[in-house]
C-alpha cells in the first residue's frame, strides 16, 4: 500500500491564522483556524498591524493544534507549504517565517502557494476538479474568472477593474449601518427586502469578462443621500436586496458567458463571497439551465483556511515546486506564474 503524502500548510495572508495537515491533496486530517474578527470589528475592517500581531501570538499554538488534531508529528510530514501571497505583507511574513523555520529544522521541502490557487483548490477537498474548467473567484480582494486546462494551469480571462466584489459588499454594508464583516450581513438582510431601487448592472464592453463595482457602490451611496435630502426613509433591506441582485446578475451572467465561450462544462466558485446565499442560489439555477456542472465548497472552506493551501500545494509538490530560505512575502503575485 502506497504511503499517503502529508503536507502541513500555513495560511496567514489576512486576518485568519490557519494551519492544516492534508493527505494526498484531498483528505483533511486537521484544519485549525484562529479568527481575528472580534479584534478588527471595532475598527470596521482589518488593521494590518493588529493582524500581524495576532498572527505572531497565534502561529505556534495553531501549528501545535493542527499536528495534534491530525495525530501526526513533523517527522511524518513530507513537505511544508505556506501562502506566499497575495495578501498583507506583514501578515504573510509571519506564516512564511514559521514555515521556513519548520522546513529548516526538520529538513522538509518548502512549497510556496498562491492564495487564489488555494481558493480554487478548496473545491478539490470536497469534489475532484475536472478539466477544462472555469473558476469564478469572489472575495474581499479579488474578482476574477480563471480558465484551467489542467492542474496548475491558470489563465485569467476576466478581472475587476476597480473594487473587488467583497470590498463593495463591505462598503455598502457600512453605508446602511451594518457592522464588520458586512458582506454576510448584507446577504442576510437581502433575503428580507425587495428590489425596489433598480441599481445599474455594469456589463462593460461587449464580450468583456471584466468586472466593475465602483459605479454600483457609488449608485448605492448616491441613492441614500438623495432619499435623505428629500426627507424620505431609507429602507436598508431594500437597499441590500437591490444591491445584491445587481451584483449577482453580473457575476452569474459573465461566468456563464465565459463557460460558453471557452466550451467549458464545469464551473467552480471560490473565495469568501462564494458562501453568499443569493449567489449560490442564482448560480445553481443558471448552471442547471445551461447544463453546466457547478462546484461550490461548503461555507467553512470558502473563507481563508490552510486546508485549501495544502490541497494546491500537493500538486505543486508533485510538480517539483520548491522554495529556499530566501522565500519572502509578496503582496501581489500574478496567478499565471504558478506552476511555471
Amino acid at each position: 500500500m502506497t504511503k499517503e503524502t502529508l503536507i502541513l500548510s500555513i495560511e496567514s495572508s489576512c486576518d485568519e491564522t490557519s494551519v492544516s495537515v492534508i493527505a494526498d491533496g484531498q483528505r483533511i486530517l486537521s484544519n485549525t483556524v484562529l479568527s481575528q474578527i472580534d479584534s478588527h470589528k471595532r475598527f470596521g475592517g482589518v488593521v494590518p498591524e493588529v493582524a500581524s500581531r495576532h498572527h505572531v501570538e497565534g502561529i505556534i499554538p495553531t501549528i501545535d493544534t493542527a499536528l495534534e488534531d491530525a495525530q501526526v508529528t513533523m517527522e511524518d510530514i513530507n513537505a511544508v507549504a505556506v501562502t506566499e501571497g497575495p495578501g498583507l505583507i506583514g501578515a504573510l511574513l509571519v506564516g512564511i517565517n514559521a514555515a521556513k523555520a519548520l522546513a529548516f529544522a526538520y529538513d522538509k521541502p518548502l512549497i510556496p502557494v498562491h492564495h487564489i490557487a488555494g481558493h480554487i483548490y478548496a473545491n478539490h477537498l470536497e469534489e475532484p476538479l475536472t478539466f477544462p474548467q472555469m473558476a469564478l473567484i469572489v472575495s474581499g480582494g479579488h474578482t476574477e474568472l480563471i480558465y484551467m486546462k489542467d492542474h496548475l494551469s491558470f489563465e485569467v480571462v476576466g478581472e475587476t477593474r476597480d473594487d473587488a466584489v467583497g470590498e463593495a459588499y463591505d462598503k455598502v454594508a457600512r453605508t446602511i449601518g451594518l457592522s464588520y464583516p458586512g458582506g454576510p450581513k448584507v446577504d442576510q438582510l437581502a433575503a428580507e427586502g425587495e428590489d425596489t431601487y433598480d441599481f445599474p448592472r455594469v456589463w462593460l464592453e461587449k464580450d468583456s469578462f471584466d468586472f466593475s463595482f465602483s459605479g454600483l457602490k457609488s449608485a448605492v451611496i448616491n441613492k441614500q443621500h438623495n432619499l435623505k435630502q428629500k426627507g424620505e426613509t431609507v429602507n436598508a433591506a431594500n437597499i441590500a436586496t437591490s444591491f445584491q441582485n445587481s451584483v449577482v446578475e453580473v457575476l452569474v451572467g459573465k461566468a456563464i458567458q465565459a463557460c460558453e465561450t471557452y466550451d467549458v462544462k464545469h464551473l467552480i466558485v471560490a473565495g469568501g463571497v462564494a458562501s453568499n446565499r443569493g449567489l449560490r442560489r442564482e448560480m445553481t439555477r443558471a448552471c442547471e439551465e445551461h447544463d453546466i456542472q457547478l462546484s461550490i465548497p461548503s461555507a467553512k472552506l470558502c473563507t481563508d483556511n490552510a486546508a485549501m493551501i495544502g490541497a494546491a500545494a500537493h500538486y505543486l509538490y508533485l510538480n517539483g515546486a520548491r522554495a529556499d530560505m530566501a522565500l519572502n512575502g509578496r503582496s501581489s503575485i500574478d496567478i499565471e506564474e504558478v506552476g511555471e
